[in-house]
């Protein structure tokens, strides 16, 4: 039977470690910060932070790796209603609940994507965002959202057009000094994906 008080004490020393991470990609940006720089704001010892991790690069995969999956989740438990209602033809009216939800974590983990998608972050994590993206509406259930021989277009270019969008809204919220709710943001991407950027601006009806 695994020590809880010893798991409670992993868990506390990870979170102290991102945090660390976190404040420093903000302030140095990946390529600056050193593990000397981690474990000094984390207030623990080198060998503590190889205990958890290998180095900053198996630290920043695996912070990754971890949003990617929760984000993931998130996703998989929504869409199936999201599917429903498209399939069924019903009409589209509110902002679907799974991108509520997204932006409800992405701002949970504010400071983190902040720093990933700013100036100074990792720009491998846009590329991971768009297999993300793909896997999801191609690959990841049975009843996939869009059917690949049902596009007017090859779907690689409908994804990058897709993803790269809704990321330069996510950073711009991000950086912004704007303090759109979850529920505004999810509004603001349902108008322009579902309604398109002509009709979002007021130079076109419906």
């Amino acid at each position: 039977m695994k020590d809880i008080n010893w798991d409670l004490r992993v868990i506390r020393t990870r979170e102290s470690i991102r945090e660390a991470f976190v404040e420093l990609l903000e302030e140095k940006g990946f390529k600056a910060v050193t593990v000397k720089d981690i474990t000094t704001r984390a207030k623990i010892n080198r060998g503590t932070f190889y205990m958890h991790y290998q180095d900053k690069y198996d630290l920043m995969n695996r912070c990754q790796e971890e949003f990617l999956i929760e984000l993931s989740k998130i996703v998989k438990q929504k869409l199936p209603d999201v599917i429903d209602e498209y399939v069924n033809k019903q009409p589209i009216t509110t902002p679907f609940p799974v991108a509520v939800s997204i932006f409800e974590y992405l701002d949970k983990n504010r400071k983190f994507m902040k720093a990933l998608l700013g100036p100074k972050g990792d720009s491998s994590f846009q590329i991971k965002m768009k297999e993300f993206m793909w896997k999801t509406l191609f690959e990841d259930n049975q009843n996939p959202l869009i059917k690949q021989d049902h596009a007017l277009v090859p779907a690689e270019y409908f994804v990058s057009y897709v993803s790269s969008a809704h990321l330069g809204v996510i950073q711009q919220w991000l950086n912004g000094d704007r303090k759109e709710t979850p529920q505004e943001m999810a509004r603001i991407i349902f108008t322009m994906t579902f309604h398109g950027p002509l009709f979002a601006i007021g130079l076109k009806q419906k």
